[in-house]
Order: structure tokens, then sequence, then C-alpha cells
């Protein structure tokens, strides 16, 4: 084989350890500079850094070795020129080498292109600020699209959550949502004073859905759940807040006055403050 059918043929392996590489180093960084909570549940932080400093080392080794591997093939470039010279004259054989060049163009070609997509990919991860995901993303995903489960983690049953002996002061819009969701009788809910922090998903008549997203294992599969928002009275004294904008809401739970939404329980707000994005926007 010679230098240049080796180096096709070993770029897929260059590309896709290149790639592991590039990977594990992000993932060692967002680690190293505490935003990786912002891509997975913290409770699979320490799995996913202990792969990752497995990972680099690894793939360092595999392209060491596939490196050493192609070195070994120039031993047999003189003996292949020599078997190639004695056929340069035939013209089948010049016919037939024709579809191969090209192929190993295309397959250059397109392993160029995706190892500058993983390098731009890398380094964007390195050089830009994170972002979380967006009020956009929560409306695409259906704010509150009735598949959340007991996201409390209660062990109690779910109609007793919220009852006179339950603790719900450190409830947060996961735990409301869910139990709102998954109680018949909501009547009990009506009055209960909450606090809750969010961003704004924009509604109707200056209403607005109180949201967070609920992070199960990693950002892709975060699940938008929110709580409706109306003002006392139906009336707003101060500008809605913008799509987007986190917001603290104190007031208390009501019974939706728009009797047609799917909503049952919504927070009759006494007051809604902005706030800066909070360090970990997610609920797990």
């Amino acid at each position: 084989m010679s230098s240049s059918d080796a180096r096709s043929s070993n770029a897929p392996a260059y590309l896709g350890l290149g790639s592991v590489l590039a990977v594990a180093l992000c993932t060692l960084w967002l680690a190293l500079v505490g935003h990786l909570d912002l891509y997975i549940n913290p409770r699979y932080s320490v799995f996913t850094i202990v792969l990752a400093a497995v990972a680099v080392p690894a793939s360092i080794a595999g392209l060491v070795v596939i490196a050493r591997g192609h070195g070994h093939t120039h031993g047999d470039d003189e003996h292949e020129h020599e078997h190639e010279h004695e056929h340069e004259h035939e013209p089948d054989h010049d016919h037939g080498r024709r579809g191969p060049g090209r192929g190993r163009a295309v397959s250059l070609a397109l392993g160029g292109a995706a190892a500058i997509v993983t390098v731009g990919v890398t380094v964007s991860m390195l050089v830009l600020p994170p972002t979380t995901l967006s009020a956009r993303t929560a409306q695409q995903r259906s704010v509150d699209s009735a598949t959340l489960s007991n996201a409390t983690g209660s062990e109690a049953a779910v109609s007793l959550l919220g009852s006179e002996g339950v603790d719900t002061s450190e409830y947060g819009v996961k735990d409301w949502a869910a139990l709102i969701r998954q109680t018949t009788d909501t009547t009990a809910l009506v009055g209960k004073q909450v606090r809750l922090s969010g961003f704004v998903v924009p509604g109707q008549d200056g209403s607005f859905t109180l949201t967070r997203f609920v992070i199960s294992c990693c950002a892709v599969d975060a699940q938008p759940v929110g709580l409706g928002v109306v003002t006392e009275g139906g009336d707003r004294t101060e500008a809605e807040p913008d799509e987007g904008q986190w917001v603290t809401v104190t007031g208390a739970l009501a019974a939706n006055p728009d009797q047609s939404a799917d909503a049952r329980i919504v927070i009759k707000a006494a007051k809604v403050t902005e706030i800066a994005q909070p360090k970990d926007p997610y609920e797990y």
C-alpha cells in the first residue's frame, strides 16, 4: 500500500479519534470552568468527567498507534513503484486506476470538511460563552405538555403533596406544576402562597407562563414546565416582562379565570420582580 493510500484509508480513524479527543477536552474544560451543569444533570457530572479523563489519553494513544502504523507502509513504496512501472504501459490498468483516485479525493475532501466542522465546534465551545435554553425553545417543546411524572421525587402519594402536613416552602416550578397536573381536586391548592422564579414565556392579555427547564439527563432531553401567571384583578400596573426575562413571582395559587384553558390553576401575582438569570437555571 502506498503512502497516499494509507493516508486516505486512515482518514476516518484520524477523524473519529480526533473528534473523541475534542469532545473529551471540551467536557473537561466545561467542568473546570463550572459550566458542565448547563449541559447535563449534575448527578451525571462525576461519571462524565471520569469518562472524559479516560478518553483523552486513550484517543491520543490511538492516534499515535495509527501514525506509527502509517509509517511502516513507507518501506513498501519502492516495491510498489517498481510494480506499477512494469505495468505503466497497459492502457486498461491505467484506466482502472482513475476511479479509485477520484474516490480517494472525495474521501479526503469529505474528511477535511468534517475535520473543519469538528475543530470549529470545539473552538466555539471553548471560546464562546455557554447559553441556556431559551423561551422560544420552551414554546417549541410545548410548555406544560402534561408528560412530567411525579417530579418532586417524594415517595408519598401525589394527592397528599401540598397538604397541611407537607412543607411546600422549598417547592419549585417543577414541583408545583407536577402537583397541579396530578391532583384531581385542585380546590385544596387555591390560596396557597408561592414565591417562584423562572423565565417568561408570553401569553395573552398580559398573562405569561413562569417557566423552567427540567433536565433528566442532558440539555437535549430538557422539558419545559411552567405555571400561568396573572396579576391581581387582571390589571397590570407595570410593563409586562419581556420574553425570556427572568423574574421572581410572589402571589397565591388561584383558579384560572380563563375557563377554556387547559391549566386549572394559575398564580395570581401580587408582585413580579425582574432578576438576573441564576447560576443554575435548570431544575432536576
